[in-house]
């Protein structure tokens, strides 16, 4: 994997998540991809930063994991070498093993706080093409990246407030996907969802049990470093939890030449 960039480097950020339910059959194969974590992906091009996380209970963000579930983040430098790791040997081989896996390519529009010490620079707007908008033009998805680093003395109390958070989110209108994610067990934590719009996310985040829980967070410390990453989705694809989310993993034809 190329350098970390210095907090002061001005880049593109272009972000690639793949989510992964491996086919109980490859489970072998998907425990070693996560025992060998980012360096498995050291030598890809243009890719600044990478995470192969586990999962609790199918996809869930329960204590007990997940033997199948893992998901993959990268920040990559540019589109064209983020679209070329996705149509490449390594990313098509998490596909092939899994039994159902969802795919994104990603540009961050608003980032608060860091992960790792470094933060997420906004994606230079300039560099991603887009179709031209007009009434009929649909909206695209929005997507959530929450992370976190808890406070070992404090993970018991953080974890007392995630059942019922995560239940509100499984039933939340407008969540079109939602997976936990852990990085370390207990104590590194991470949330990707996909979101109708941004009304529905808003609506979720401002009330309920995911209210109370970031209120107690902020109120009780219970974080050494948090990330928020708010992200739209340029494309997507794969099928997860009975929804079929396209196929092209790529920008399609007229967002190409826009």
């Amino acid at each position: 994997m190329s350098a970390i960039p210095s907090s002061a480097d001005v880049l593109p950020g272009v972000v690639v998540v793949i989510l992964l339910d491996y086919l109980r059959r490859h489970q072998a194969w998907g425990w070693m991809r996560l025992v060998a974590g980012p360096s498995s992906f050291k030598d890809v091009p243009g890719l600044l930063f990478a995470k192969v996380m586990g999962s609790g209970h199918g996809g869930g963000f329960g204590l007990r994991p997940s033997a199948t579930h893992q998901g993959l983040i990268c920040r990559f430098s540019g589109l064209d070498l983020a679209l070329e790791f996705l149509h490449g040997k390594q990313a098509s081989a998490l596909r092939e093993h899994a039994r159902k896996s969802w795919s994104g390519v990603l540009s961050v529009s608003a980032s608060r706080g860091s992960w790792d010490q470094q933060p997420w620079p906004l994606t230079d707007a300039a560099a991603i093409p887009r179709a031209p908008a007009g009434p009929s033009t649909p909206s695209r998805p929005l997507a959530i990246l929450t992370r976190a680093s808890i406070v070992p003395s404090k993970a018991m109390a953080f974890w007392r407030y995630a059942p019922a958070a995560q239940a509100d989110l499984n039933k939340a209108p407008g969540c079109l996907l939602a997976m936990g994610l852990g990085e370390v067990p207990l104590v590194r934590q991470c949330t990707f969802s996909l979101w109708r719009d941004a009304r529905a996310m808003r609506d979720y985040a401002t009330q309920g049990a995911h209210q109370v829980a970031a209120a107690a967070a902020h109120r009780h410390g219970f974080f050494s470093e948090s990330l928020f990453v708010h992200m739209d989705v340029l494309q997507m694809a794969g099928h997860w939890r009975g929804q079929d989310f396209g196929h092209e993993l790529g920008l399609n034809q007229e967002t190409r030449h826009a």
